[in-house]
């Protein structure tokens, strides 16, 4: 069971730095961002869940 879990996190992380590396935030903010979703995983990707930088809007 914990390696679901595992699995399911580990997809969750990457698809997390993908989206801030994508988003419109500062060099160095996706560096911070992305370093605490490494170090702390679980928190890591909540934090970015809610607080996080959001992905680019397209301009209607």
């Amino acid at each position: 069971m914990e390696m679901i879990f595992g699995v399911i996190l580990l997809v969750l992380d990457i698809w997390a730095i993908l989206s801030v590396l994508q988003s419109s935030a500062s060099g160095g903010a996706k560096i911070l961002w992305s370093i605490g979703i490494i170090i702390f995983p679980l928190i890591g990707f909540l934090v970015w869940l809610f607080a996080g930088p959001k992905g680019r809007k397209a301009i209607a």
